[in-house]
C-alpha cells in the first residue's frame, strides 16, 4: 500500500504561451492582469492590477496591509531596477514591549517564545505596510495607465467577496483558531457561527464578505495611493490600530516611500541575473550560485552531481547566512507573480502578509487584513536583527529577472518562505546550465536545503540521485502533495529569443496557480 494517497498520482500542467502573458498563484489574478494587457496597458500596468487584485482572492497570503520586493526589467530604459516596500517597524515602538517568556521555538522562525505571542498575532505583531506604496511607484514610474484603471477590478472584486471552494476553507480552517480573536476577522472569515464556512452539498457558489474592502478600494482609486498614507484612510487605519494596541500612528504612515533602488546583479553562465538585494534572500542566491560553479552544467535532466552541489552550495549558504545576517529560517503565506509583455518589459513580483492570515486582525473601519511583519525580527537583543523602532527586517522574498545578451529572458520568483531560494535556485540552473525549457523544469522533482534540519529530497527523485545526496549531508524524503505544497510555489515566464513567444509556468502541484495571455 502506497505510504500516501497521492503515491500514484502523475501530475502534469500545461503552460500558457502567448504576445503577453501574467502568472500568479491564483488563476482569477492571472485572468486580471492579462485583461489590463487586452486593454492596452503593459506588464507593469498588468503586474500592479494583479497585486491590488490578488489580495481580495487569497487574503490569507497578500493585500494592502502587506508588504513585498519586485525586480522589473524596463524595456525604455533596457536595464533592471528593484522597487522595496518591504516593512518597517513603528516608529514608537518600545522593544520591551516584547519579553521573552520562554526558550521557543514557539513560531515558524524558531525564535523564543514572547509574551502573548505578541510578534506573531494581534496588533502589537503589526508593521507599517508598504504594499500600496509600493505598487504607486511601480505604476509612476513604469506604467502606462492611470491608477484609478487599475484599480478597478480589485475594487470590483473586494466588492463582491471571495468565492468560496475548499483550498479557501483549508486556509480558513488553519487560520481559524487566531482570526476567532478579532471580531471583524471572525465575523467575515468565520461568518458561520464563528465557524469555517462551507458549501452546501450542491456546491452553490457562494461569496465571503471582505468587510469595508470595497469602499477602501474605492477612497484609494478616488483620493490617489497616498491617501493610505497621508489621508483620512490614513486616519481610520492609524485610529484603528492604536485602538487595537499597535504602536503604529499616523506619522508613520505618513513617512512611509517605497524604495527604488538598484538591483543585485551578477553573472553566471553567460546569464546575468537581477535579484532584489540588500535584506532579502537575494545575497543568499548569489552565493549559493557561486558555490555552485560549474557544477550544475550539462544537458538535458539534472543528474546527481547537479543535485548534490546545489545542496552542498545551499547548506553553506544558509550556513552564512544565518551567522552574519541574522535570520533563522521560516515558512510564511507570501504570494509570487510574474507579468511580461510584447514591448519586452518584465516584471517578478513577490507581496506578503507573512503569516497565515498575517497578524490575523482585520481593521475593522476599512477591512484591511494586516501583516504580522514584527515576527521578521529577532526578539533576542543586540543582534543584527533584533527588534527596535523605525527598522527593516531581514527577509526571504528573492524576485529574479535574467537576461542574456542584454535582452531579458525570464523573470522567477517564488512563495514559500525558507524554501523560495532553494526552488528559485533549481529552476534558474536547470534553465541557465542544463538548457531545459521552462516546462520540463517545472516538472522536474527538487529539493529543499533551508539551513536547518535534514535536506528534504522530493521523493519522486530517482533512487541514484538521492542516495548521492544522502552519502553528503543528512536527508529525508517527503511527499510532494497539494496541501500544504511539500515545496516553494514558483511562478516564471521565459521569452523565446528568436520569436518574442512568452511562455508561463507555475508550480505544477498547486491548482490554484495559473496563468493568462493578452
Amino acid at each position: 500500500m502506497s505510504e500516501s494517497l497521492t503515491g500514484q498520482w502523475k501530475v502534469t500542467k500545461q503552460p500558457v504561451r502567448g504576445k503577453g502573458v501574467v502568472v500568479a498563484q491564483n488563476c482569477r489574478a492571472a485572468e486580471v492582469g492579462a485583461e489590463i494587457l487586452r486593454k492596452g496597458g503593459n506588464a507593469i500596468d498588468a503586474a500592479v492590477a494583479t497585486g491590488m487584485a490578488i489580495g481580495t482572492l487569497e487574503p490569507w497570503m497578500s493585500g494592502i496591509g502587506g508588504v513585498g520586493f519586485m525586480t522589473i526589467w524596463s524595456a525604455k530604459e533596457q536595464r533592471a531596477w528593484t522597487i522595496d516596500y518591504g516593512p518597517i517597524s513603528p516608529g514608537k515602538l518600545d522593544p520591551k514591549s516584547y519579553p521573552i517568556v520562554g526558550p521557543g521555538p514557539a513560531n515558524p522562525f524558531a525564535w523564543p517564545d514572547i509574551l502573548e505571542q505578541r510578534n506573531e498575532v494581534g496588533y502589537h505583531s503589526i508593521a507599517v505596510p508598504g504594499q500600496v506604496a509600493g505598487m504607486a511607484k511601480a505604476l509612476e514610474r513604469f506604467g502606462t495607465l492611470a491608477w484609478k484603471d487599475v484599480l478597478a477590478p480589485a475594487i470590483a472584486l473586494a466588492r463582491r467577496g471571495m468565492q468560496l471552494d475548499w483550498y479557501m476553507q483549508v486556509m480558513i480552517a488553519n487560520g481559524a483558531h487566531h482570526l476567532s480573536k478579532f471580531p471583524a476577522s471572525k465575523a467575515n472569515y468565520l461568518p458561520d457561527d464563528g465557524r469555517v464556512p462551507t458549501l452546501d452539498w450542491q456546491a452553490n457558489v457562494r461569496y465571503l464578505a471582505l468587510g469595508n474592502l470595497g469602499a477602501t478600494y474605492q477612497r484609494l482609486s478616488d483620493g490617489g495611493p497616498r491617501e493610505f498614507y497621508e489621508g483620512s484612510l490614513a486616519r481610520d487605519i492609524a485610529a484603528d490600530l492604536q485602538a487595537g494596541g499597535s504602536a503604529i500612528d499616523y506619522d508613520d504612515l505618513a513617512s512611509y516611500q517605497a524604495r527604488l533602488v538598484e538591483p543585485l546583479s551578477f553573472e553566471h553562465g553567460g546569464a546575468t541575473i537581477n535579484v532584489a538585494g540588500g535584506l532579502t534572500a537575494g545575497p543568499t542566491l548569489r552565493r549559493t550560485i557561486e558555490l555552485v560553479g560549474a557544477a550544475s552544467k550539462g544537458k538535458g535532466s539534472p543528474d546527481a552531481t547537479f543535485f548534490v552541489a546545489i545542496a552542498q552550495a545551499m547548506h553553506q549558504a544558509y550556513d552564512e547566512r544565518l551567522k552574519t545576517m541574522g535570520e533563522k529560517p521560516t515558512n510564511t503565506c507570501t504570494t509570487h507573480f510574474c507579468a511580461a509583455d510584447a514591448e519586452g518589459n518584465m516584471v517578478a513580483l513577490t507581496q506578503t502578509l507573512m503569516s497565515l492570515f498575517g497578524s490575523c486582525v482585520m481593521l475593522p473601519a476599512t477591512g484591511i487584513t494586516m501583516n504580522n511583519g514584527m515576527l521578521w525580527f529577532d526578539p533576542e537583543p543586540n543582534r543584527p536583527n533584533s527588534i527596535a523602532p523605525g527598522k527593516r527586517p531581514l527577509c526571504n522574498i528573492c524576485p529574479v529577472i535574467v537576461t542574456r545578451d542584454g535582452k531579458p529572458w525570464f523573470c522567477i520568483g517564488a512563495s514559500g518562505g525558507r524554501r523560495i531560494v532553494p526552488a528559485v535556485t533549481q529552476l534558474s540552473l536547470m534553465l541557465i546550465d542544463r538548457g531545459l525549457d521552462v516546462t520540463s523544469a517545472f516538472h522536474q522533482p527538487r529539493i529543499d536545503v533551508s539551513g536547518v534540519g535534514p535536506i528534504r529530497l522530493n521523493r519522486d527523485l530517482p533512487d541514484a540521485i538521492k542516495a548521492a545526496i544522502a552519502a553528503k549531508l543528512p536527508t529525508v524524503e517527503v511527499a510532494n502533495q497539494v496541501s500544504p505544497l511539500g515545496f516553494a510555489n514558483p511562478s516564471c515566464i521565459v521569452r523565446d529569443p528568436v520569436t518574442g513567444e512568452l511562455v508561463g509556468m507555475n508550480e505544477v502541484m498547486s491548482p490554484w496557480a495559473g496563468g493568462a495571455t493578452q
